[in-house]
């Protein structure tokens, strides 16, 4: 049985209709049932000690935003949820910042679903205060998915990146993990690349696989995509098949890439020789849908 594909159809309404209803608006954020997030440099504020709980803020951190309040949407019981972009990271006693990755293993699917969206936006805020067109101040419309310059009246809107990340395999039904130069040393994954100006998403596969390991590619199969928030990438998921097994990497970005069986990424992973992405990756889904079922360890948590 192939395992679940870890970003199931999205759980919470965007609302779209509703980001011009100043009255709506205004309703909604008052509601006791209101859920608000507080993210600030890609961390989310939470209470200090116990088990996280999403949407419920410490006191310490100060809800009034830098200009930045954006409703996420609502959930199947009719809450409502929202980023709120505190105007710095509050240090007290009741309080931790902690990052989605960190997060990720311990989260709901609504639970995910809202951090993915909340952190891409407090990032995409966090850069685009000033207009890129005359560099005037930008100000916050449209419930927060949309940033109007204040001098020529241009709408800018959230960027999101696609990038491509692939599960390479041979003909002798082996997958190739690698490593890039700047992790650790047990780190392993599927390869991955940004999708370049006019190319196609199976191009950049193709590209990709050459230039980082030299190898050419028969098959391409799309899987599945995962928004990857760091900071605003939609990573479009692979396998691929290749027709050769001689691997060179290029030592730049690729220091390792090595075959396994699934007998031998099974070995490796449990004695913690490699470690694998954490499970709210894409990388984490495309490795165990091809080995067939969960495997140990992670980035995270060894």
């Amino acid at each position: 049985m192939e395992p679940e594909d870890p970003f199931p159809a999205s759980l919470l309404d965007r609302a779209s209709h509703l980001r011009t209803d100043t009255e709506r608006l205004l309703a909604l954020w008052d509601s006791p049932d209101a859920q608000r997030v507080a993210v600030r440099d890609g961390a989310v504020a939470l209470a200090a000690t116990g088990d996280p709980v999403i949407g419920q803020v410490p006191r310490s951190v100060d809800l009034s935003p830098d200009g930045v309040r954006v409703l996420l949407g609502i959930d199947p019981d009719g809450r409502s949820w929202w980023l709120i972009r505190p105007a710095a990271l509050t240090a007290a006693a009741d309080v931790r910042w902690l990052g989605l990755r960190e997060l990720g293993p311990r989260l709901s699917p609504l639970e995910l679903d809202v951090l993915m969206t909340a952190v891409a936006l407090e990032s995409w805020h966090a850069r685009h205060g000033f207009c890129p067109s005359c560099g005037r101040p930008t100000d916050v419309v449209s419930a927060g998915w949309v940033r109007r310059c204040s001098a020529d009246g241009t709408e800018h809107y959230p960027r999101t990146d696609p990038a491509v990340i692939v599960l390479v395999i041979d003909d002798e039904d082996r997958a190739l993990l690698g490593r890039q130069a700047r992790w650790p040393s047990a780190w392993r994954s599927a390869l991955a690349g940004f999708v370049e100006p006019g190319e196609r998403a199976e191009s950049a596969v193709r590209r990709e696989v050459a230039e980082e390991v030299a190898l050419t590619l028969d098959r391409v199969h799309y899987i599945g995509s995962q928004p990857w928030p760091f900071p605003g990438s939609l990573m479009l998921g692979f396998h691929a098949w290749a027709s050769s097994t001689e691997v060179r990497v290029d030592g730049e970005e690729i220091a390792q890439a090595e075959w396994y069986s699934r007998e031998q990424l099974a070995q490796a992973s449990s004695s913690g020789i490699i470690q694998l992405p954490p499970g709210i990756s894409i990388a984490r889904s495309l490795i165990e849908r091809w080995y067939g079922q969960p495997l140990p360890g992670s980035w995270l948590r060894g």
